[in-house]
């Protein structure tokens, strides 16, 4: 049995993670904001310094680490790189690949994981469908077994990686036709380059220099041994898949709410009107302070969400947490970022600046992996209310 991790243990990884996105990241990010896009090397660059397998197990190829690790990672990235769009296209196999992991057949891991961890390969995940948003027991994309494959035809919309993905782990359904709800819902993992599959990339507010596509499956053919679990299990595994997802994101929107705080306080301690700092000015220095007591509240929340889980408690009052932590940490993001740029004042508004990318980033950090209010029905829900 490995030896649990050290806070110094973690410390350190995450100074890994804040150098590789000082270094490798925020210096291009703006140019790679305004092209749409990040070069595929950096996936490469990722994986060399162990970002990319944290939390798989040795034998593909990555290091187990807990949820306090991971989340530390993540947390730290946000700050430093201050870009969503970038972090969610370079790891968006955390999302991809879980299935796969835990309900995959030892072929198909070995298949898929290892070339994905090394930053050669790129995994995401497609469930929403056009019309279904937050609704994923409403998806109509169907799979047919036909001899010893799959026959996939339907639709998936916002899909993250969607445009570079060499693998989609895909929400279907294989119920009787025309079956309706969480019944006959199946995940099947399908290759990049499988003929019938159609990619149109998708325009955002935020998030530029993520690949966001529109996917066609047109009797798009795979072999039957990319089943994940049973037939008919599919929505239990997209509900797991949403926790890490979703305790992921509150890390992130966490270190989003520190990097326009970050910004913010140099901008005040430079920034001079009237003969003084800005910092100096009583309402700005009130302002600084609304953002930090967010920001620690966020964190003990984070903290103690994530201290349950690494000790096994995953129960249903574990899941409203993870719930209630996403909506509050994407308002502490909300709430930082329109200070920021109200601190920043005109170069808040422009380009450029950690605070005003955010600011367009927030929407997306607040709708996906459930919007607010999903997440208040499934926690209510949780909670017996």
């Amino acid at each position: 049995m490995n030896a649990p991790l050290l806070q110094s243990d973690i410390e350190a990884i995450a100074d890994v993670a804040r150098r590789f996105a000082e270094k490798e990241i925020a210096p291009f990010i703006n140019d790679w904001d305004e092209a749409g896009t990040f070069p595929r090397a950096l996936y490469r660059q990722a994986a060399a310094v162990g970002l990319h397998g944290l939390g798989y197990p040795e034998s593909l190829g990555g290091m187990p680490a807990p949820y306090a690790l991971r989340n530390a990672v993540s947390q730290t990235l946000s700050r430093y790189c201050g870009s969503g769009g970038l972090l969610a296209s370079l790891f968006s196999h955390n999302i991809g690949l879980p299935p796969v992991l835990r309900y995959g057949s030892e072929a198909l891991q070995q298949k898929v994981i290892p070339p994905v961890l090394l930053g050669e390969q790129i995994a995401a995940l497609a469930i929403t469908e056009p019309g279904g948003g937050s609704d994923v027991a409403s998806l109509r994309t169907t799979a047919r077994l036909e001899g010893g494959e799959w026959v996939i035809s339907g639709e998936k919309v916002f899909i993250t990686s969607g445009m570079r993905a060499d693998w989609i782990t895909v929400a279907v359904r294989t119920g009787e036709a025309g079956s309706k709800g969480a019944g006959g819902i199946s995940m099947i993992v399908v290759p990049g380059d499988a003929p019938g599959l159609h990619r149109t990339e998708l325009k955002k507010m935020g998030w530029w220099c993520s690949d966001t596509a529109h996917l066609r499956f047109d009797g798009v053919r795979v072999p039957a041994g990319h089943l994940l679990a049973e037939e008919g299990s599919g929505f239990k595994i997209i509900m797991t898949n949403f926790n890490g997802e979703r305790l992921a994101m509150s890390a992130m929107a966490l270190g989003f709410a520190q990097a326009c705080y970050d910004e913010a306080l140099d901008w005040a301690r430079q920034r001079k009107t009237f003969g003084a700092a800005l910092v100096e000015r009583q309402v700005i220095r009130h302002k600084l302070v609304d953002m930090q007591m967010r920001i620690r509240s966020t964190q003990a929340w984070l903290d103690a969400v994530t201290a349950r889980v690494d000790a096994g408690d995953e129960g249903p009052d574990w899941v409203a947490d993870v719930c209630l932590l996403k909506n509050h940490s994407t308002q502490t993001m909300q709430w930082c970022a329109d200070q920021a740029v109200q601190i920043l004042g005109a170069m808040g508004f422009m380009r450029g600046t950690r605070c005003e990318r955010i600011y367009r980033e927030v929407k997306v950090m607040m709708i996906g992996g459930g919007a607010e209010e999903i997440m208040k029905e499934l926690a209510g829900r949780q909670l017996g209310i």
